[in-house]
């Protein structure tokens, strides 16, 4: 399949896939995120691919979901605005599924859906300049794509509460202090430092080391699919509140929400 908002390169036993919507901060179309999806799932018939680098062009990694794209929100009738306006959760589902060990090479901002990517992958290396931001609080949203389990796996409750109910952007150092970043390097050895970590995965036992890597996510995450099964139907009520209203004409505008608890 011909990608249009990836790119996709293989080097012996790593892949490379580069998020390529470097005039719109790589943010998450529709179209963008079934990509994802699909290169994902495709990877389950690549046997000579072990490792897997996700990262982005331009300045940043991915600034979360477009909200400027009328087809990234569904509008038809509910039974089927369920199911379509899933496709974020879908992604990240998909990313989570792959055998292959995952490095995101984390580059500028990783907000909301793109800080929910780099939180499916299994390690994650950041560039100096890289940072997290769940904005989804500030246009009255929950955080949806069942990535709330983990970012609290990462970071424990405390820290996850600071990200996604009070939408503090972190930097870089304490992202690495958190446990999020497994290492920060100059934006120059980015990539290289990633290639470095995904050529030691894949001199590794592929088999033993996709049965490991699934063994300890399912023992993470063993309640996760059955406590987040309704982000999305949370979604819906948030979104058709007053306060959501109030919160998105607030970010359009650049002035300060009121809220009512309506």
């Amino acid at each position: 399949m011909d990608y249009e908002n990836l790119l996709v390169e293989q080097m012996e036993h790593v892949a490379l896939v580069t998020f390529n919507r470097p005039e719109k901060a790589n943010a998450l179309n529709y179209a963008h995120l079934a990509e994802i999806e699909h290169l994902a799932l495709s990877f389950r018939d690549e046997a000579d691919i072990r490792v897997v680098i996700f990262t982005g062009t331009g300045k940043h990694f991915s600034s979360g979901a477009d909200l400027t794209d009328p087809s990234t929100e569904y509008q038809g009738p509910l039974v089927l605005r369920r199911r379509k306006n899933r496709m974020g959760e879908r992604a990240i589902n998909a990313l989570l599924a792959i055998d292959q060990i995952t490095i995101a090479a984390w580059n500028g901002g990783a907000l909301g859906g793109g800080a929910c990517i780099t939180t499916a992958c299994d390690f994650r290396i950041g560039a100096e300049d890289c940072f997290m931001q769940y904005p989804e609080i500030d246009i009255g949203m929950n955080l949806q794509w069942k990535s709330l389990p983990l970012i609290t796996h990462l970071v424990g409750s405390a820290r996850a509460k600071r990200l996604v109910a009070g939408g503090e952007r972190i930097q870089a150092q304490t992202l690495f202090e958190w446990g999020v970043l497994d290492e920060i390097v100059p934006l120059d050895d980015l990539f290289p430092t990633a290639k470095r970590l995904a050529d030691f995965y894949a001199n590794k036992s592929p088999v033993a080391v996709q049965m490991i890597k699934k063994s300890i996510n399912t023992i993470t995450g063993a309640l996760d699919q059955s406590i987040m099964h309704m982000d999305f139907d949370q979604h819906m009520v948030a979104s058709a509140s007053k306060d959501s209203k109030e919160a998105v004409r607030s970010y359009l505008d650049k002035t300060k929400p009121t809220f009512t608890g309506d």
